[in-house]
């Protein structure tokens, strides 16, 4: 008898074995396929524009030269006013708002109200380009960390009211870049404009230089 109860017991302790090795295996299966569900279904590579001398870098890491590109194609792009500021600065802040950071939408969107409250927006045709021989350089963008920049523009800008020039001015724009995973279907590239990151300077005296609270475009 004593033989067969051993047996017995063996057999239960092998059973109860099996059960805590199944356990174990239900709670990695489990924690793989969590690991596989909240994995993301696409990955944003940010890759040198010259690849023909290979390039090894972290994932997560942006070239300097795509953050200027960056905030200088949405810059131009907020600033393009074809045919009239009151509508078309309204119009580009709506359409560009997943790359602006919402601190950076609510500056800009105060800047139209008083802009048009003094008048500044109607009729008004604005643009602005690159200078001439001041692009990019490695100098013009300062990194903070993986997730921040500043970046220096100097821009021309051009403003005119009713087909008559009102404007021409040098102007540095110092910008803040931060990187903005939120919405990859509305924002491919993964940053966001921070607005400005100290004020505005003019590099050469306009026709009429005027006065301007610190972080206002010049006008």
């Amino acid at each position: 008898m004593s033989r067969f109860r051993h047996a017995l017991a063996a057999r239960d302790a092998h059973i109860l074995t099996l059960r805590f090795a199944l356990g174990t295996a239900l709670v990695v299966c489990g924690g793989l396929w969590y690991g596989w569900q909240s994995a993301p279904e696409e990955l944003t590579i940010h890759n040198p524009p010259d690849l023909r001398t290979g390039s090894t870098r972290p994932w997560w890491q942006v070239a300097p030269g795509e953050v200027y590109a960056f905030s200088f194609y949405i810059f131009q792009q907020l600033n393009r006013w074809p045919v009239n500021g009151e509508t078309d600065y309204s119009r580009n802040l709506t359409a560009l708002s997943p790359y602006l950071t919402p601190a950076c939408e609510v500056q800009l969107q105060e800047d139209y109200r008083q802009r048009r409250e003094r008048g500044e927006l109607r009729d008004r045709v604005r643009g602005v380009y690159e200078i001439p021989g001041r692009g990019f350089q490695n100098s013009r963008v300062t990194v903070h960390s993986r997730n921040s920049w500043t970046v220096s523009l100097d821009l021309a800008v051009d403003e005119y009211y009713q087909a008559e020039p009102v404007k021409r001015a040098l102007v540095r724009f110092p910008l803040r870049v931060v990187r903005y995973d939120v919405d990859a279907e509305k924002n491919p590239w993964g940053l966001a404009l921070d607005c400005f990151d100290g004020q505005p300077q003019k590099l050469e005296a306009a026709s009429s230089p005027s006065r301007q609270r610190p972080g206002e475009i010049p006008s």
